[in-house]
């Protein structure tokens, strides 16, 4: 019989597993099954930047090299930003999504919409506060309100029982708020489902916020990236305090733009503030000489993005095809984005065990359910911005690893 190490030079060949995975292989955690499989190595865990898949936006990189040569004047900014780039960015974020933005007092520039929103909770949450996160939601809310000192009220969101909207669960919601939230956060589209919220939602959680006084803390990293047939109401646009929501939006995901940490957040001039002292403490300002590019956000050439839109939304019918055809899954179609959350049949193995085996026998490498609700322990996310024949491939063999490591449902029953 091979040894661990024979085991994994045979397995590994294009790609390294990391060190807890073949931990837990030397350790007996879990017991491969078959021969691996064949196919290209696909990281699911984020998406794809590689040019052969999601190219940059045109031009950005000759903006960054133009605020290179701008030197000093470019690397010092101020604390929030670039005060030209904050002007032109108020103009066309108030144009997108139907609510004024002052560059001056209502607006930041952030490394990144994860810093952006590390800075609005850290201006908000205070040790004891309780603060109303959807349960499953982005991995990093939990674990910066948790980090803040703040105590986390979940509220469920029922996405598979629904063909639109997100499902929130708005009594459970009202619930929250009058239990003593004081701040709520929520993405739309949702990650890691890919649910869009629905009017009626969106004009409810603005009619609770106004109603209670909770800060409203939204995400919408993916807000562009909508697809044919669905419509995107804005929190900002909905009638709402403007005093208590803040905004989060960025170029890196579908505009593949992550290397450069661009981020912005929009919205209570109050909020920016405070955000604006501690990114001041943190980081100072956004990475100066990447603050160019945002020049070519909301800016692309005409038909870029709708090119982009009508890729992604090909990729996604053809792995949802892949995913019908497995006995046992349950994926809802993703409304915006590029994440599925697809359910998984029962199996005979933890999750963590499966995903492990996933990546080692499969070179496929997926984000278990249990980073973004702890409930979620029979699920997997998919950033599907990638490869469009790697990634089909690569489901296809999600598809058979869940065929090896599928309960046995006469032997659970009789159990």
């Amino acid at each position: 019989m091979p040894t661990i190490d024979e085991r994994f030079a045979r397995l590994a060949t294009d790609h390294a597993p990391g060190q807890e995975v073949r931990q837990a292989f030397a350790d007996g955690d879990v017991a491969l099954r078959g021969e691996p499989i064949a196919g290209t190595p696909v990281d699911f865990s984020h998406g794809d930047v590689n040019p052969t898949a999601f190219a940059p936006t045109p031009g950005s990189l000759e903006e960054f090299v133009a605020g290179v040569h701008r030197g000093a004047s470019q690397a010092y900014t101020e604390y929030r930003g670039d005060a030209a780039l904050r002007a032109l960015m108020a103009e066309r974020l108030a144009r997108f999504t139907g609510a004024p933005v002052s560059g001056v007092d209502d607006l930041i520039i952030t490394p990144g919409t994860q810093g952006a929103l590390f800075l609005a909770l850290g201006a908000l949450v205070n040790p004891g506060d309780r603060v109303a996160i959807v349960r499953p939601d982005y991995f990093a809310n939990r674990k910066i309100v948790e980090f803040l000192g703040g105590v986390v009220v979940p509220v469920r969101m029922d996405y598979l029982s629904r063909d639109t909207g997100a499902g929130l669960d708005l009594d459970q919601l009202e619930a929250a708020f009058r239990s003593g939230v004081k701040t709520f956060l929520f993405s739309n589209p949702n990650n890691p489902a890919g649910v869009v919220y629905t009017p009626e939602e969106v004009a409810r959680i603005a009619s609770l916020a106004t109603t209670h006084g909770v800060s409203v803390v939204v995400d919408q990293l993916y807000s562009r990236l909508l697809y044919a047939g669905n419509s995107f109401t804005h929190l900002r646009a909905a009638d709402i305090d403007a005093d208590l929501v803040v905004t989060i939006m960025g170029p890196s995901k579908t505009e593949s733009l992550s290397g450069y940490r661009l981020g912005t957040a929009f919205g209570a001039a109050r909020i920016i503030d405070r955000m604006e002292k501690l990114q001041a403490i943190v980081s100072l300002r956004a990475p100066a000489y990447s603050q160019a590019v945002l020049r070519t956000w909301f800016a692309e050439p005409d038909g870029w993005l709708e090119e982009r839109i009508a890729a992604h939304q090909a990729l996604r019918d053809d792995l949802l095809a892949v995913f019908a055809g497995a006995p046992g899954m349950r994926v809802r179609s993703p409304q915006a984005g590029s994440y599925l959350f697809p359910r998984l049949p029962r199996l005979d193995v933890p999750l963590h065990h499966f995903v492990r085996a996933l990546r080692v026998q499969a070179g496929v490498t997926v984000t278990p359910g249990i980073e973004f609700s702890p409930d979620s322990t029979d699920s997997i996310r998919l950033n599907f911005s990638q490869n469009h024949e790697a990634a089909v491939n690569a489901v296809r063999r999600i598809a058979e690893m869940v065929d090896r490591y599928r309960a046995d449902v006469g032997a659970v029953l009789a159990g």
